[in-house]
């Protein structure tokens, strides 16, 4: 899953980013408002994790410009030194998912974004069943029968989305920007995801048969369960 993080305290931003990297995440960093509402503007994310102190404005603008757009669904924490309840009230109402007060734990931080992932997807723990498969969203391992599959980290994150959105078809372009994080910089017109999907498909099937791992010509692909 594809994160941006608005924090101009750059120590802390790159502790994050070699926290939630290692832990499978794409990391964008975004230093100040203006660059924020930029990336927001031209990419969607998974998570954002905004600081409220920004040098060029307030981070409540950013979750207001955010908010303005149709069709997102990104998840965002508040992370700031403010310690006002009326702080944490107004980011709440104006549409944060949570909000997290520093200093705090990095894996902390890390339990909240599983919560708001299987709250949002409304799963009851951090593993799914898909036909037999068990994905675990927090140790991020698919198994079959008690056997671990040798998926790359990449087949592992196109699973892990298109499961997140099983019965929905999840286009190209958005299986591209969740997976492979800015869309500006990758070409558009290449087949690598149809590459990476056709070998997770042959590992899967390796196991189990996989008629539910729908191709929808010209769109994308989807999960039927």
């Amino acid at each position: 899953m594809n994160v941006l993080i608005v924090e101009d305290e750059k120590s802390l931003a790159l502790e994050m980013d070699e926290f939630l990297s290692n832990e499978g995440f794409i990391i964008e960093h975004a230093w100040k408002k203006g660059s924020a509402e930029e990336k927001i503007f031209v990419n969607s994310y998974d998570f954002i994790l905004l600081d409220l102190g920004l040098p060029d404005g307030d981070g409540f603008e950013v979750l207001k410009q955010l908010k303005s757009l149709k069709d997102r669904d990104d998840a965002v924490i508040i992370l700031t030194a403010r310690s006002a309840v009326d702080d944490r009230i107004k980011g709440l109402d104006e549409g944060a998912d949570d909000y997290l007060p520093k200093p705090f734990s990095l894996n902390e931080l890390l339990a909240r974004m599983h919560a708001i992932i299987r709250r949002k997807h409304k799963l009851e723990k951090n593993e799914v069943d898909i036909h037999g498969f068990l994905l675990n969203i927090q140790n991020r391992t698919v198994s079959f029968a008690d056997e671990r599959l040798n998926l790359t980290k990449k087949e592992f994150e196109i699973f892990n989305y298109l499961v997140l959105n099983k019965n929905r078809v999840v286009s190209r372009m958005s299986l591209t920007e969740h997976v492979w994080g800015d869309i500006l910089e990758v070409n558009s017109d290449s087949n690598f995801v149809d590459v990476h999907v056709k070998n997770l498909r042959k590992k899967l099937s390796a196991v189990n048969p996989t008629d539910w791992f729908e191709t929808v010509r010209s769109i994308g692909y989807r999960i039927n369960c």
